[in-house]
């Protein structure tokens, strides 16, 4: 049985969209909007990380229920540098990036969620099959969030 290394692999991509969103945060900091929601959206994530890891104990996986998201000094030093440069020029290109990677990591953690629930109906454990259920709309709701952001920022960025 292999839901443990999805259990893994999961855990993982959570723990990774987690801190790119809170890099983004950071990064885009004088966008208040994007700062704010990018940190709530990637306390979803931390509550997820922190339920994959008392899931995983029964498929074999020992997982950290702590979330990693904390940004390094330098890491910190580099998004101020952003911010004081505001949302003109490269910064603004920078954003459409990390919108986009934040939507493609976030599909993916959803596809992720997608599998786990199939093997959990396969197995009719109803406790996997509940935690999907739980955060699965959590990471449906990241994805819409970071393309709205695009639809509404991309015409502004590119056409400035």
């Amino acid at each position: 049985m292999r839901i443990g290394l999805l259990l893994r692999d999961l855990h993982h991509d959570e723990n990774a969209l987690a801190h790119h969103l809170m890099v983004v945060s950071e990064r885009h900091r004088a966008d208040h909007e994007v700062y704010h929601l990018a940190r709530d959206l990637a306390g979803w994530s931390h509550q997820h990380v922190r339920a994959l890891a008392e899931a995983g104990p029964a498929y074999g996986a020992d997982l950290d229920a702590v979330a990693k998201g904390e940004i390094s000094a330098v890491a910190k030093m580099r998004e101020r540098a952003s911010e004081l440069a505001g949302r003109h020029g490269q910064g603004e290109l920078a954003l459409l990036r990390d919108l986009r990677k934040v939507c493609t990591d976030a599909t993916g953690v959803l596809t992720d969620w997608e599998m786990l629930a199939q093997g959990a109906q396969a197995l009719d454990d109803q406790d996997l099959l509940r935690l999907a259920a739980t955060c699965r709309p959590d990471t449906l709701r990241q994805v819409r969030w970071a393309r709205a952001m695009l639809k509404e920022a991309s015409p502004q960025i590119l056409l400035a």
